[in-house]
């Protein structure tokens, strides 16, 4: 029997081109070896848009790795029949469109599902498909500070800090849209039943805040940015400057780990505050900040090198890729000129697949759509879970 790559190896799954989310969304699902089409407009589908705003080779947007590219007009009859023929053969059917776009161009879930009733439709967007903001245009920074989380980012008494674009695009977005979808396919296989995921960026930035309504809740948190214990406010979780100007990042929340890196740090600690006086918490950062100011980075990570005290050097991409830890696990490949992340989590059994450089060469619709009809559906097939 052949190996079986990836734990979602025999779902089909079909997506309308889009930027941020959906894209990453559906990279997911392909490193865990679905078979993702990507439905694209013929010389100016968003990948090439957004590679031309970022001055990049479509060959480095790593979110299309694994994913096939059908060139389709969905304007055109020709181009909606071959989408319906494709969606006939699939599990999974994902759009990132303001609601009613593919409702426009005859492809709602409506008109989706009466072809394919066991099909999941998965819908991404930043507002979701209701509420009085769900036709807004928007960005991550938007759907973060809906969310009521940007608020959170940032020193105290300074501006919030936008998350680059991980925390709505693709954790809030991308990832809960992937956990949905594959939530959605495995009830469809018992079912039979198809249904529609509703995916907003917003819902999922506020799922991730669980823990912190909870000591909300408690009066353990507090709303200004800045003063808790893993915001920056603790001066024994926060980032410190080295003598080369580089950074370590202390992690030193519980007492013997705080211990373990008083032990460490190689001054006289016997008249600093103790370690949980509020009221001391800037007198003890100036004392941690002075004592890190005398060694380098590098000198640091060697002195904590095997200890509790759970202290890290700040790494870029570069390091972090070369670091002995991570070449171990592997969780960075250099594949041509293009630093990727490995596929995660990982599996014991059916392993995710190999990461191949993205190519911007369109499939054969025709022949794709003979090879899905030509293999039995997955919702008829037995080995899959």
């Amino acid at each position: 029997m052949d190996r079986v790559t990836g734990p979602l190896t025999g779902i089909r799954v079909v997506v309308l081109a889009g930027m941020g989310p959906t894209p990453y969304a559906s990279m997911l699902l392909a490193d865990m070896g679905a078979h993702v089409v990507r439905v694209a407009r013929p010389a100016t589908r968003p990948a090439r848009a957004l590679a031309q705003m970022q001055n990049m080779d479509p060959a480095h947007d790593i979110s299309n790795r694994g994913v096939d590219t059908a060139e389709l007009d969905l304007k055109s009859s020709e181009g909606r029949s071959a989408v319906l023929d494709l969606v006939e053969q699939a599990d999974v059917f994902v759009e990132g469109f303001r609601p009613g776009v593919t409702e426009r161009l005859g492809l709602g879930p409506g008109e989706l599902l009466r072809h394919r009733p066991e099909l999941v439709y998965a819908r991404l967007t930043g507002y979701g498909q209701s509420g009085p903001l769900s036709h807004t245009a928007g960005h991550d920074i938007n759907y973060v500070a809906q969310s009521g989380v940007l608020q959170a980012l940032g020193r105290a008494g300074v501006s919030p800090m936008p998350p680059i674009n991980l925390l709505g695009d693709y954790a809030g977005g991308g990832t809960f849209a992937a956990f949905g979808i594959v939530c959605a396919v495995l009830e469809a296989k018992r079912s039979g039943q198809g249904q529609v995921v509703d995916a907003a960026m917003v819902d999922g930035v506020a799922a991730l805040t669980a823990r912190i309504q909870g000591l909300r809740a408690a009066g353990t948190y507090s709303d200004e940015a800045g003063t808790n214990y893993l915001d920056g406010g603790a001066p024994f979780y926060d980032t410190y400057e080295c003598a080369d100007g580089k950074y370590l990042a202390v992690g030193a929340l519980e007492d013997d780990f705080y211990a373990e890196f008083l032990k460490h740090l190689r001054v006289d600690t016997a008249d600093w505050p103790d370690q949980q006086d509020r009221a001391q918490w800037p007198r003890l950062r100036g004392f941690i900040a002075g004592a890190i100011r005398t060694r380098s980075r590098d000198e640091w990570a060697e002195i904590y090198r095997g200890t509790d005290a759970c202290v890290t050097p700040v790494l870029d991409f570069d390091e972090a890729a070369a670091h002995p830890h991570n070449t171990d696990r592997g969780f960075y490949l250099q594949l041509g000129d293009v630093l990727h992340p490995a596929p995660a989590p990982r599996f014991s059994r059916t392993p995710a697949r190999e990461p191949a450089a993205p190519t911007a060469a369109p499939t054969d619709v025709a022949k794709l759509i003979k090879v899905w009809r030509d293999i039995a559906p997955t919702a008829d097939r037995k080995d899959i879970p």
